[in-house]
């Protein structure tokens, strides 16, 4: 699918000592991040999973087709690099792990019913274009990861959150994806009391996510800074968009809220309230939200879409189904 826009490219990178109020070039020759997004693998990877020697998940190893849980059980936690092609509907329960160096692809149409996926303690992981529905606890769990892509996938109706991560994770980028139909969306850090294991981690990225209807957390971050949120859709969300607290610093910049009446603030609940700065969002019927303090510097080079396009740009291109893998 075709689409034009207007690209501004953001490149703020620490080596050369830019900070967030760095300048904002126009560049025609960048390569717009809808157009970056019909590659198959990590050519296509913007955001923090690029960092601590990237992310390419099984790489070029055979793929594995499972049709059934238990054939996805075990592809997911075999030894080595692999790459595991989810066909048809598979209904399963509780939460599978996925091992480390693994793709988890979905072929058109790959949908997990009544389960979630757990990235716990592996490194260099890749879930993209799965549909996951009426999971009993989290659909996607990370935690004591790195190296971490979530891109391309569409979830509603489950339990608890539907892309949780925590316990010291680091350098994971969610992508592209869609949820709707949900409450408790996207945690990062799960407790007030894991700063000793969380202070210096929980860097993530959040970029053309659509937030489609949901209610909470996204995200809802606690210690990690810098955590980038760009090009978001955020439609008619129901409680509040973006919450930084516990001493987290979130760069909130080139999103489109519409219909949501507190699009980011400071503190949540019971924690303490982190830093947010917010840049060249655009809003239609929102909320002017809530900014304070400073954000470390993004290290990476990303594009940044004409915020008033950006609604059309991931409601054409999030979820499931709208990339080749």
């Amino acid at each position: 699918m075709r689409r034009t826009k207007a690209s501004i490219l953001l490149t703020l990178t620490a080596a050369a000592g830019l900070t967030l109020a760095g300048s904002v070039a126009d560049s025609a020759a960048a390569t717009p991040a809808h157009q970056q997004i019909a590659l198959a693998g990590p050519a296509d990877l913007v955001g923090w999973a690029t960092q601590g020697g990237g992310t390419s998940g099984g790489g070029g190893a055979p793929p594995t087709t499972v049709t059934s849980a238990s054939a996805l059980t075990s592809a997911l936690t075999a030894s080595g690099a692999g790459v595991v092609r989810v066909s048809g509907t598979i209904n399963c329960s509780g939460m599978l792990r996925v091992a480390s160096n693994k793709s988890v692809l979905g072929n058109s149409g790959a949908t997990l019913v009544g389960c979630g996926l757990n990235v716990s303690n592996a490194s260099n992981v890749i879930i993209r274009n799965l549909t996951f529905r009426n999971w009993g606890d989290d659909a996607i769990n990370v935690q004591y990861s790195t190296r971490v892509w979530i891109g391309n996938n569409t979830l509603s109706n489950g339990s608890d959150g539907a892309i949780d991560i925590k316990r010291a994770s680091d350098f994971v980028t969610v992508s592209w994806n869609r949820v709707f139909s949900h409450d408790k969306t996207m945690l990062l850090g799960h407790s007030d009391d894991n700063g000793g294991e969380d202070r210096g981690h929980l860097r993530v990225t959040y970029h053309h996510n659509y937030f489609d209807g949901t209610n909470q957390r996204h995200p809802r971050v606690r210690f990690g800074n810098p955590v980038h949120v760009f090009n978001n859709f955020y439609r008619s969300v129901g409680g509040y968009g973006v919450a930084s607290t516990e001493g987290a610093g979130v760069l909130v910049e080139c999103n489109y809220f519409e219909n949501t009446s507190d699009p980011y603030h400071l503190g949540e609940a019971d924690s303490g309230p982190g830093t947010l700065v917010a840049r060249n969002n655009h809003k239609v019927n929102s909320g002017a939200g809530q900014t304070g303090g400073s954000v470390a510097s993004i290290p990476y080079s990303y594009s940044c879409d004409t915020p008033s396009q950006v609604k059309s740009i991931v409601t054409g291109g999030a979820g499931a189904g709208r990339v080749g893998v």
